[in-house]
């Protein structure tokens, strides 16, 4: 620094070279496997700054994921990095989504020397190199001459590595997660992935595992968008195309001489894609279909526990073969949807499961409305199977043929309609109302032109495997059932729904060898999982993305207030409309007054939600994209829908006017 003369130069470049042959310098080489080498020496002139410091474009040290940490000093950069002058420090809170304004951006810290303008730049510069860098936070050290903003240097954040994401996520399983379920379904699904990409990439497939693609934080599931993010780009895609297949997000343009390099595995899996459909119906035909028959006959309430057990492998070596068909069905069904330009509202979603009962119960309604509507007078509904025979026969029909869907179909700790018809009622009741105007507004299929024709079938692949994977779910859940009611009565598990609360291990381990030690200590664990899922049942929200290990959820909470303007999401319903905000959380809390005026806020959207869904003029998710089930009940009612507003449940307030944009998936508080 400060270099005003060639001799002055000479020395510095010595300097700079003997530098490299320091015991420190040595010792570091070795401790990474370094090989000697040389060492060049840049030479630039020297910017005369008037203000300098560094910005980190995550806070590293309170792990608030939105906020932009500075720290400068009047003069030089070596003012700041020298630790002998106490700089001054700001925290600006800059939205991951959308364009920030610079003059919006709110600062906390006492403002000094450095000019609130040059802060702000600061920040939304650091952002800016953090995107280009693939999301990786970057420290970064900057200098202000005066008339220009230079970047000094900038390096990742390594201590904020890897990054976890709910968005994907959540479409497998929203909420919080008990530990059986995951147990089951993380390595099922993170298996499938990790067997994919291995297939794809070959021998330049970097070894992970299950639990490296997948953890669970707060009790909610999220995935490893830093490895998924490596994986995709050594693919020669964009980082964000796991999104794009599962959520219908947008996705930047692809690396064709990565494309290249992988091409061969490409090809294998498009052949899969391919010969999909075949090869489904085949393995229906001769695995899925025979064994669901042969559950069906043998309830697992006759077995014993060693059998139950061998029931559960048995059905979990067949979903893992059903899993492939669930993951690379709805990839098939949006790329070819994708490729051949082919609007949602040009398909028949009835293919579906939950959107086939959705109409059933529909055309139900039409049938006995005066039935229902007698029922719903009734104060005690427990003989309404009674009240009138027909009704009550089509009602179990009904529940024969769908009762295996669920409120979360992916979770076998919750309850399927055929165990608690509830959700069942209640959506009889909606359709009945005559002032809900909840009625579907197809009531048949449009004639389609032949690329239309193309997505259908794959569209109805879809629903074949997603109906399958439920009802194998749906047995593996009455199975566990059978078990949990021998483990209470030999005292391990106190009431029902506590199996759940064990890993499939540690189940494992108590049917194998269940010595009183054990018993203990399971039941022991279940008592104090049971405490830590319904702390997380009550948090108001969990981040949507963590940066390398999670913060206390008492500093991810929002510190600043937030201005009013729009968010952005994935327009998932066609349609504008604007009204009355009200945030529903779960569905133990279902409003009594929702209207064509209400715009329901929620964390996400399953099968259990249609009956909400269907009484409210527009929807507002957190999580999801325009092939979730809320989007599909939003489309099918002609309702505006608006996905993957993260924290929507916390930005937006009861009772605040808002404008959704189902086209452009915008939603403006008014």
């Amino acid at each position: 620094m400060q270099i005003t003369s060639q001799i002055g130069l000479r020395q510095a470049i010595a300097q700079c070279q003997d530098c490299y042959d320091d015991s420190s310098a040595a010792q570091y080489r070795r401790d990474r496997g370094v090989p000697q080498g040389g060492m060049a020496v840049i030479v630039q002139v020297q910017i005369q700054g008037q203000f300098s410091g560094v910005a980190f474009s995550r806070d590293p040290t309170s792990g608030e994921t939105e906020t932009v940490a500075i720290e400068g000093l009047p003069g030089p950069a070596t003012n700041v990095v020298s630790g002998k002058v106490t700089p001054e420090r700001y925290l600006v809170r800059v939205p991951s989504e959308g364009q920030p304004q610079t003059t919006d951006l709110a600062i906390k810290g006492e403002i000094g020397q450095i000019p609130p303008g040059l802060i702000r730049q600061v920040a939304v510069v650091v952002r800016e190199i953090e995107a280009h860098y693939h999301g990786v936070p970057q420290d970064m050290e900057w200098t202000y001459d005066g008339q220009t903003l230079w970047i000094l240097q900038t390096r990742p954040i390594t201590t904020l590595l890897p990054i976890w994401t709910r968005r994907i996520a959540a479409e497998v399983i929203p909420g919080a997660i008990r530990p059986l379920t995951w147990s089951i379904n993380n390595p099922l699904t993170s298996g499938v992935w990790s067997e994919l990409f291995r297939q794809i990439l070959g021998q330049r497939s970097q070894p992970f595992t299950v639990h490296d693609l997948a953890t669970l934080h707060y009790g909610h599931a999220y995935f490893n968008a830093t490895l998924l993010g490596q994986l995709f780009r050594q693919m020669g895609l964009p980082a964000e195309s796991l999104e794009f297949l599962i959520r219908g997000a947008s996705m930047g343009r692809p690396s064709l001489v990565g494309i290249l390099k992988t091409l061969p595995g490409l090809l294998r899996l498009a052949g899969q894609e391919w010969t999909l459909a075949a090869k489904f119906r085949r393995e229906h035909q001769t695995s899925f279909a025979p064994l669901l028959k042969s559950l069906v006959e043998t309830p697992a309430t006759q077995l014993t526990l060693e059998d139950a057990l061998a029931r559960i492998d048995r059905l979990l070596s067949i979903l893992r073969r059903v899993t492939f068909f669930s993951i690379l069905a709805p990839i098939s069904a949006a790329l070819r949807q994708k490729l051949w330009r082919v609007e949602d509202t040009d398909l028949d979603t009835t293919v579906l499961p939950e959107t086939a009962a959705l109409r059933s119960l529909h055309e139900l309604t039409i049938r006995h409305s005066e039935t229902i509507t007698q029922l719903t007078s009734q104060t005690d509904r427990l003989g309404w199977q009674d009240f009138n025979p027909a009704f009550s026969l089509e009602l179990e029909d009904f529940l024969a043929q769908y009762g295996y869907l669920s409120e979360v179909e992916t979770d076998i700790s919750i309850p399927t309609w055929r165990e608690d018809p509830q959700p069942v009622w209640a959506l009889l009741q909606t359709l009945s109302n005559p002032n809900a105007e909840a009625t579907p507004q197809k009531t048949q299929p449009k004639k389609q032109n032949w690329t239309a024709h193309i997505v259908q079938k794959r569209l109805r692949i879809k629903g074949q495997v997603a109906q399958v994977y439920s009802q194998l779910l749906a047995e593996l859940r009455y199975t566990f059932l059978a078990v949990e009611q021998q483990a209470i009565a030999q005292g391990i598990l106190q009431q029902t729904g506590d199996i759940f609360f064990l890993k499939l291990s540690e189940i494992r381990e108590w049917i194998a060898q269940p010595t009183p030690t054990l018993k203990t200590k399971l039941s022991n664990q279940v008592a104090t999982r049971k405490h830590e899922f319904e702390l997380s049942q009550t948090l108001p929200g969990v981040p949507t993305v963590v940066y390398g290990s999670p913060p206390p959820l008492s500093i991810v909470k929002d510190t600043f207030s937030r201005s009013a303007g729009a968010y952005n999401g994935i327009g998932a319903s066609p349609g504008v409309i604007e009204g009355t905000v009200r945030v529903m959380r779960s569905l133990r809390q279902i409003p009594s007054d929702l209207s064509r005026q209400t715009i329901l806020v929620v964390p996400y959207t399953d099968a259990g939600w249609s009956p909400i869904l269907a009484q409210v003029g527009g929807i507002v998710a957190e999580v999801g994209g325009r092939l979730s089930h809320g989007a599909i009940v939003a489309r099918e009612y002609g309702i505006p829908a608006v996905m993957d507003i993260a924290q929507a449940t916390q930005r937006l307030k009861d009772g605040q006017r808002v404008r959704v944009d189902g086209y452009r998936g915008i939603v403006e508080i008014l």
